[in-house]
């Protein structure tokens, strides 16, 4: 007998339904020589302290580090959760092979790992790896199924993963919790959850301490036109008079007008990053909100995988995007343009160099029946993305026209859209979609969109100086969007689409964590939402003053850690080595706060 193992047990009666194990039994699905399973995520989990030395129960400094001499997986204690591995157990005791049927991913590789250990699974093992859940692709992944062998790095990765926030959660929470903590006060620390509070604490103290420095524009009117000077800002309202006095009498006159036609590219395809990001822009979920919606998508079969954390598809994806966009009969309108010709293939959306595990988040051809509303939403902008990037470019053309009144040389600049291209199907006339927020414009001049008035070199008239005063402005505090952009990029305020794709490998947290964090964040009450911004709270702002060890708030070590773990995932670093270093920056905060006299609280 065969024995398949998934994630949840809707994904189960899938395969089961697939593979013609039809009839069904308490906790499993069974025919045709399949026997197809279930966990309900974790079924275990790394065991306590307590449970390797019953002495590390009781919280003491004198006990840290707490290293075990190895460790180990324990189930976590829920009656359901016993019953259900009871049922795991029974049937891979006597399989003749198991099939890993987990989700295609580091922590759905630790899932059915820790199962099968637990269970003393001796038996072969192969394995599922699929990007949709439609029949189609499971019985293709059926018929390529890989040798488990294949993803031991990936499991490796997983375990360091696990390790490393046991090592540094469990002793550094107890570490300054005694050492800072009152009143039984729990301070917790984490590997990525304290470097994204100290994010967030950062910012709110930039812009608790900003002065504002008062600075003022000299701008003109001429035939209805706003331009702007040239000299910038001007430090003082007396030198802002005297120049309006020395020009108001002056002729404006036009002295060149240029005319540059550009093109925009189509948005890239999503990830779960810029998914999460677009979604609280465009409609206020939060991260966690925005992962659910997509992963309940993709149980429904209409979106690939979502834990992704590329924008690019493999070039054996394009010879299916004809069946995929033909299934998306909410959007045939909008397709008519594509009607009788080969489909574009661009470097910006098939490369196979840029895909790893996964490809961005896609429509998978199924049309999406029963949807909710918000997942309409998230549906349409997935399918919007996929349909533009088919599209040709965005044309318009930016007319930049410079004038002098006196000797003061001034300029305005606007930009028409030639030929809409993408923005067709990217800008939703119900607002959904504002292609703004997609993408930043290739423009140069980041003109706005606006026609100006037909200027002609040369010609002069009156016109009407004005001096307006301005003040500079703080920086804005994190959104949700705008701190997964920081979790991504580890800090760095990156808006280029490829630098941001480089530093990505550096970023802190999985994109399939990042909303985790943050909603952690929350019930510990270390930041609060106000509206749509992330402020931190008083005990958020003190925990992470008490914190000297700069390695435990540094986005950007903790981004390097990050790099490891992808990097023991290719084999080219020892998860020995990641977990030894760890070790010895564990050692090494202990003895710091160990040595600390100052008698500092929280």
């Amino acid at each position: 007998m065969i024995v398949c193992i998934a994630e949840k047990p809707s994904v189960a009666h899938d395969i089961a339904k697939v593979l013609g194990a039809t009839t069904r039994r308490q906790g499993y699905d069974e025919g045709n020589g399949y026997q197809v399973t279930w966990t309900y995520g974790h079924l275990c989990t790394l065991k306590e302290p307590h449970d390797y030395f019953p002495q590390w129960k009781a919280w003491s400094l004198a006990a840290l580090p707490m290293v075990p001499p190895r460790f180990g997986i324990k189930l976590i204690d829920n009656d359901g959760i016993r019953k259900q591995f009871a049922v795991i157990e029974n049937l891979m005791q006597h399989a003749d092979m198991i099939i890993n049927c987990g989700d295609a991913g580091q922590e759905g590789e630790l899932i059915q790992r820790w199962v099968m250990q637990k269970a003393a699974a001796t038996c072969p093992v192969k394995r599922l790896w699929i990007s949709s859940l439609t029949e189609e692709a499971i019985r293709e992944g059926f018929n390529t199924l890989h040798e488990a062998s294949d993803y031991q790095r990936l499991y490796e990765a997983g375990l360091c993963r696990a390790i490393g926030d046991w090592l540094l959660g469990m002793n550094a929470t107890r570490l300054y919790t005694l050492k800072y903590g009152q009143n039984r006060q729990v301070l917790s620390i984490g590997r990525v959850q304290t470097p994204t509070l100290a994010l967030i604490v950062r910012r709110f103290e930039e812009i608790a301490n900003f002065k504002p420095e008062q600075y003022w524009e000299l701008k003109t009117t001429y035939r209805d036109t706003v331009f702007n000077s040239t000299r910038g800002r001007l430090k003082s309202q007396e030198e802002g008079l005297q120049l309006i006095e020395a020009i108001k009498d002056q002729p404006f006159t036009i002295t060149d007008v240029a005319k540059k036609e550009g093109r925009e590219a189509p948005p890239r395809l999503l990830d779960l990053t810029s998914l999460q990001v677009e979604c609280n822009k465009k409609f206020g979920f939060s991260a966690d909100t925005t992962l659910n919606l997509i992963q309940s998508l993709y149980e429904k079969k209409v979106t690939t995988y979502p834990r992704v954390d590329t924008t690019f598809l493999p070039d054996d994806v394009y010879p299916k995007c004809h069946t995929i966009l033909n299934g998306l009969a909410d959007y045939q309108p909008l397709l008519a343009p594509l009607r009788g010709k080969p489909l574009k293939k661009s470097k910006k959306v098939f490369d196979n160099a840029k895909v790893t595990d996964h490809h961005a988040i896609i429509p998978t051809g199924v049309n999406p029946t029963n949807l909710s509303d918000i997942e309409r939403k998230v549906f349409d902008l997935v399918a919007r993305h996929f349909i533009a990037v088919f599209f040709p470019d965005c044309l318009f053309a930016t007319t930049t026209v410079q004038g002098r009144a006196g000797d003061i040389d001034f300029k305005t600049s606007g930009k028409t859209i030639l030929d809409s291209g993408w923005r067709a199907v990217m800008d939703d006339p119900k607002g959904n979609n504002d292609s703004k927020d997609t993408k930043e414009s290739n423009d140069p001049n980041d003109a706005p969109e606006r026609t100006l008035p037909l200027f002609t070199q040369g010609e002069s008239g009156p016109h009407i100086p004005d001096l307006q005063e301005k003040w500079t402005q703080p920086p804005k505090p994190y959104t949700e969007a705008t701190l997964l952009r920081a979790m991504e990029t580890a800090g760095k305020t990156v808006e280029d689409e490829e630098l941001r794709d480089a530093l990505k490998e550096n970023g802190i947290g999985r994109p399939s964590t990042r909303a985790a964090i943050i909603e952690t964040l929350f019930k510990r009450n270390y930041i609060v939402r106000e509206r749509k911004s992330l402020q931190p709270t008083q005990t958020g702002v003190d925990l992470i003053h008490i914190i000297h060890e700069e390695v435990l708030k540094s986005a950007e070590l903790t981004g390097i850690w990050e790099k490891h773990l992808r990097d023991i995932e290719r084999g080219t670093y020892e998860p020995r080595q990641f977990l030894d270093e760890l070790k010895a920056m564990l050692g090494g905060i202990i003895t710091q706060v160990l040595s600390d006299t100052s008698n500092r609280r929280i």
